[in-house]
């Protein structure tokens, strides 16, 4: 068994500040993914943190999940290439969480990383919401909670989790 460091954040209110600048051709919006793309988006972020629990869906209930208009994607494309996405769940109503955040290995280190995350948390805020709340882990990228932490959120609660190796 591995101790795994659970941290909770939370957002109360709009990200402040300025709008990072866009690096590069980078842009960021909300798309519907077909699930081939999203599963193949998902796999080159998540793969090295681990991350399986849409891997284990059946095909009809990742469908569903993508279709619903209460889960969000926002992508993040380079020269109209996806490499990162932030995905939240409970848009439209007073409390959301981020479930997913990342980029993929080879696009880490150049600013790509707040510029999606401000610009898919400000679009969240536009639809209702009073709190955004995540939770990460130390299998997360090592600099996940000062990003978070830079973009307004503040740690609530956190907790140790045993799990399988």
């Amino acid at each position: 068994m591995v101790q795994l460091i659970v941290t909770f954040m939370e957002m109360l209110a709009t990200p402040k500040g300025a709008q990072p600048c866009a690096p590069g051709c980078a842009t960021v919006r909300r798309e519907v993914m077909a699930r081939a793309d999203y599963l193949q988006l998902y796999r080159a972020v998540g793969d090295p943190l681990h991350w399986d629990d849409h891997l284990t869906m059946s095909a009809e209930a990742l469908d569903a999940f993508l279709a619903d208009p209460a889960n969000h994607v926002h992508v993040l494309r380079l020269s109209g290439a996806a490499g990162g996405f932030c995905e939240f769940t409970g848009v439209g109503g007073p409390e959301v969480q981020l479930t997913h955040f990342g980029l993929a290995p080879g696009l880490q280190g150049r600013g790509l990383g707040p510029y999606l995350l401000h610009v898919a948390l400000s679009d969240v805020w536009t639809r209702g919401t009073r709190r955004v709340w995540l939770h990460t882990d130390n299998w997360d990228h090592p600099k996940a909670i000062a990003t978070y932490a830079h973009a307004g959120f503040r740690v609530f609660d956190r907790h140790v989790q045993a799990v399988a190796g």
